[in-house]
């Protein structure tokens, strides 16, 4: 057997446990990131995707120190998976905009029934292709570039081994969750207006001409439009939302623009 020199061996240790602490965060990350951390990726599959950013992260990450303390080890531990699951929760937040978006206009529109149950969670089938089509829309126009140098300029933003303060994550949680369902409601928009302005026409009639059922009249008109605003409605919604997303990994900290 070949003996290596204690050099290479304290190299081979140090890189070791460089991967190590950026496959910490980037794991955490990846479990929550659009496109790659969704519930019908295998465990497998998301190992593999952890691993290849990893790979990728790792030559731009600062070195670590190498702690021999457990409690420093659990430390160092416990922040980079918090540090990565607050940073995938950021960009999750922005699918759950999309499902949002989708539920409501499926509930202005009466469509909410229509092939219900087509998702792992149960959502309105305007939801569920909103989500499927904003992914890979997504993933088309360079999503994986921006997540490698969005976890790079994670470094600069939470060091290895700092834990941002409480009142400081719970505030830009809050805030990042009020701007989902802001951008949810304003994706929704279109449709929301169309039942407000069918819902009005619908009283008006019924006023003029109590004897008529209005209801079976109105129900077509109300999903033909629900349809058709999917229809000529969706490249906007999905070209905003994209806008947000990539938005938001330039500058997770910032606001909306």
């Amino acid at each position: 057997m070949i003996a290596l020199p204690s050099e290479l061996l304290a190299q081979l240790g140090d890189e070791i446990w460089h991967v190590f602490a950026v496959f910490l965060r980037v794991s955490a990350f990846v479990s929550l990131l659009p496109a790659f951390g969704e519930q019908i990726i295998p465990t497998r599959v998301k190992l593999a995707i952890s691993a290849a950013f990893t790979l990728i992260v790792t030559p731009a990450a600062p070195a670590p120190v190498l702690v021999a303390n457990p409690v420093a080890l659990a430390g160092l531990v416990g922040s980079e998976v918090v540090v990565g699951l607050a940073l995938g929760m950021g960009l999750r937040l922005f699918v759950l905009a999309l499902q949002t978006a989708g539920s409501i206009a499926a509930q202005a529109t009466s469509l909410s029934q229509i092939l219900g149950g087509v998702s792992v969670d149960p959502a309105p089938a305007m939801g569920y292709l909103l989500m499927l089509a904003g992914l890979a829309l997504a993933v088309l126009m360079g999503l994986h570039i921006r997540v490698a140098q969005f976890l790079i300029h994670s470094y600069m933003m939470f060091p290895m081994g700092t834990v941002p303060a409480a009142p400081d994550l719970s505030h830009w949680g809050v805030q990042q969750i009020a701007r989902s369902f802001g951008l949810a409601f304003a994706l929704a928009t279109p449709f929301v207006i169309a039942s407000l302005i069918y819902n009005l026409a619908l009283g008006v009639i019924n006023r003029a001409m109590p004897q008529l059922m209005v209801a079976f009249v109105g129900a077509p008109a109300i999903t033909f439009a629900g349809l058709f605003l999917l229809f000529a409605g969706t490249p906007l919604i999905l070209s905003v939302w994209v806008d947000a997303l990539f938005a938001h990994l330039q500058n997770p900290l910032g606001g909306t623009r």
